[in-house]
C-alpha cells in the first residue's frame, strides 16, 4: 500500500479517508468481478448482494495478505512459467475463500470444482483489471 501519493507535482501523505475510499472503490471492483464471474461460470453459485460483497472482501484480504506470501514461496515457479503460475495462486484463493465462506449459513457461494474456479478466477482478473483501468482507485480517493 502506497503511504505518499503525488498531488500537483508534490509529495504528500494519504489521509485515512483517502485509503478507506481507495479500499472500497477496490472492494467494489473486485465485488462486480465476482459478480461477473458467477454469471458466465456455470459452476460457481452466487446468491444475493451480501453474500457478494462478503466474497469480494475475503477474495480481497487473501489478495493483500496470503497471495503476497504465496508469490514470495512459489518465485522460482513464476521464473520459469513467465507469470501463468499466478492464475494458479488466484484460482486457489477463489477455492480458499469458497471454502472458508461455505461455513457460514448466511453466506451463499459454492464453487464446483478446479475448472471453475480456474475459469472464475480469470475472469475476476480481467474484469478487475478493466475496471480499475476506468476506476483508478488512488484518482478518486485524491479526488474525494
Amino acid at each position: 500500500m502506497r503511504e505518499f501519493v503525488m498531488v500537483g507535482g508534490i509529495r504528500r501523505r494519504e489521509t485515512p479517508a483517502q485509503r478507506l475510499v481507495a479500499f472500497v472503490v477496490r472492494w467494489l471492483i473486485t465485488a462486480a468481478g465476482v459478480w461477473v464471474a458467477a454469471k458466465l461460470v456455470g459452476g460457481i453459485h452466487l446468491e444475493g448482494w451480501k453474500s457478494t460483497l462478503m466474497v469480494a472482501l475475503v477474495l480481497g484480504l487473501l489478495n493483500a495478505f496470503l497471495k503476497p506470501l504465496l508469490v514470495f514461496g512459489t518465485f522460482p515457479l513464476l521464473i520459469m512459467s513467465v507469470g501463468v503460475f499466478l492464475v494458479l495462486i488466484n484460482t486457489a484463493l477463489l477455492a480458499l475463500t469458497a471454502w472458508f465462506l461455505g461455513n457460514f449459513e448466511s453466506i451463499h457461494f459454492a464453487i464446483d470444482g478446479f475448472w471453475d474456479a480456474f475459469f472464475g478466477a480469470v475472469i475476476i482478473s480481467i474484469v478487475s483489471f478493466v475496471l480499475t483501468r476506468f476506476f483508478n482507485p488512488g484518482r478518486i480517493a485524491r479526488n474525494f
